[in-house]
């Protein structure tokens, strides 16, 4: 008895008629989203099934993407990618040390989708875990980076795919990657290592700076007639 107190202090769960109603839907709609397996299986006890707010918050999810848009088909399969994705508590390892300057953003997935409307498909979903740019918290969703999100779906609303997006910084990842070597080694054979978060900032400016300089070649290149560039021998 005293389990079961417990549990109704920690716990909300509703009978299938009470989660129908809280979510306002049909029972029948509900037990079809079972069927579909849009929903997890809820706990039973006999032949009773007790459901929770987790089940609610879903019900919420499909309604919303339904009126985003999106096919039953369609949820199912984001929810498959949902539920693989990694956990909220992979995150210290995506954003690497403590003190990381980038500031996680915590997202229900119909917010994902108002971001990158018409762009939240299984495989960019699936993409965008895999680098570890998503991880999940129960019914929530979160973006390792505000400037990451921001700057990727500032390009989709431009017109760039998202899928485009993310083979961009899958690619600019390996390049950072090799550039914090490059900083983190000259570091370490000329300055006692306690001084690589003081030069951080340093390693930042000389990216940034080269960055710029790169993509004004670039346009400059670009402004340059072809009649006035050296005949090749």
């Amino acid at each position: 008895m005293a389990k079961e107190e417990t549990r109704a202090k920690t716990v909300r769960e509703y009978r299938p008629e009470e989660l129908a109603e809280a979510a306002g839907i049909p029972v029948r709609t509900l037990r079809f989203y079972r069927e579909r397996k849009l929903l997890p299986p809820p706990r039973r006890e006999g032949r009773i099934a007790w459901y929770d707010d987790h089940h609610l918050a879903r019900l919420r999810t499909i309604a919303a993407l339904l009126e985003r848009g999106h096919t039953l088909g369609g949820i199912a399969e984001l929810t498959a990618a949902f539920e693989s994705g990694r956990d909220v508590g992979q995150l210290g390892e995506l954003l690497g040390m403590a003190g990381s300057e980038e500031t996680p953003v915590r997202l229900t997935p119909e917010a994902l989708a108002d971001y990158f409307e018409g762009e939240v498909t299984p495989e960019n979903l699936a993409a965008s875990l895999g680098l570890g740019y998503l991880a999940v918290d129960g019914d929530t969703i979160v973006h390792v980076s505000r400037r990451l999100l921001d700057a990727s779906s500032a390009l989709v609303r431009e017109g760039v795919p998202l899928s485009a997006v993310l083979e961009a910084g899958r690619r600019v990842r390996e390049h950072a990657d090799a550039m914090a070597l490059l900083f983190t080694e000259l570091i370490a054979t000329h300055l006692p290592p306690e001084t690589l978060p003081r030069l951080r900032p340093l390693a930042k400016s000389v990216v940034e700076a080269e960055l710029t300089m790169a993509m004004d070649r670039l346009a400059a290149g670009a402004r340059t007639p072809a009649s006035d560039q050296a005949p090749s021998s």
